[in-house]
């Protein structure tokens, strides 16, 4: 599972140097059967060893995906990493060529889809659209819910069913150009992609929102991640 390296506030300084991850990722794949284990930005070259000692990988949400992994130039971005950027489209790259069971959240799946050769919007939002403004109270953000539509015969549709679902909204950005050999599977009525799927890659899934954030709503998310790991590494 990638992490976000950022600083934060702790007793020993205003701005220490931390990599984190929200601790609902973590429960979710432990609730799911699996054994979480945290990655630090290692060296790209790297990757292949990662990956040799584990099943499965989960690139998680954090900062903006800086512009110019996907060749443009930065006018909506914070909190932007390009290193980061570098290791998670290494991870990707080097997870699809293996065929290793990989859901990309949020950031993840915007990462999939530069992965792809497609590019981003860098903000999305509009007032009056299932993506508003990010409010600046908490509770708004975790509470602010809006529906997707989901394509049938898609392998989201197989884990969550096909047709509407209510998801959240925790993200300004979102993909705008779709790569190749990529299929979008769930959009927001606003037109925006909620999903994606590989179609060289049958062991990964892309999704916009937050599963590990929907208070065991998507639980079948991970359900789906740790099955298909145990299966692919008998």
């Amino acid at each position: 599972m990638t992490t976000w390296r950022r600083p934060l506030p702790t007793f020993v300084a205003a701005d220490t140097d931390l990599y984190t991850l929200a601790a609902e990722y973590v429960d979710s794949v432990r609730s799911s059967g699996g054994v979480p284990l945290l990655l630090p930005h290692v060296d790209p070259a790297d990757v292949d060893a990662v990956l040799d000692a584990v099943d499965a990988v989960v690139v998680c949400g954090g900062g903006d995906v800086d512009p110019s992994s996907y060749g443009a130039v930065p006018e909506s971005v914070k909190d932007a990493d390009v290193r980061a950027d570098e290791l998670e489209l290494a991870l990707l790259a080097a997870a699809r060529r293996r065929g290793t069971p990989t859901m990309a959240i949020c950031r993840g799946m915007q990462l999939l889809n530069v992965a792809y050769g497609g590019d981003l919007a860098q903000d999305v939002t509009a007032p009056g659209t299932p993506h508003p403004p990010i409010s600046d109270d908490p509770g708004e953000v975790m509470g602010l819910r809006h529906d997707i539509a989901i394509e049938p015969g898609s392998r989201l549709a197989d884990v969550l069913g096909a047709g509407r679902r209510e998801v959240n909204a925790i993200h300004h950005q979102g993909v705008g150009r779709v790569g190749d050999d990529l299929v979008v599977t769930a959009r927001a009525d606003d037109g925006l992609v909620e999903a994606i799927e590989p179609t060289d890659w049958p062991t990964c899934l892309g999704v916009q929102w937050h599963p590990e954030k929907m208070d065991g709503a998507d639980r079948a998310l991970f359900d789906w991640l740790v099955t298909t790991a145990t299966s692919t590494a008998d």
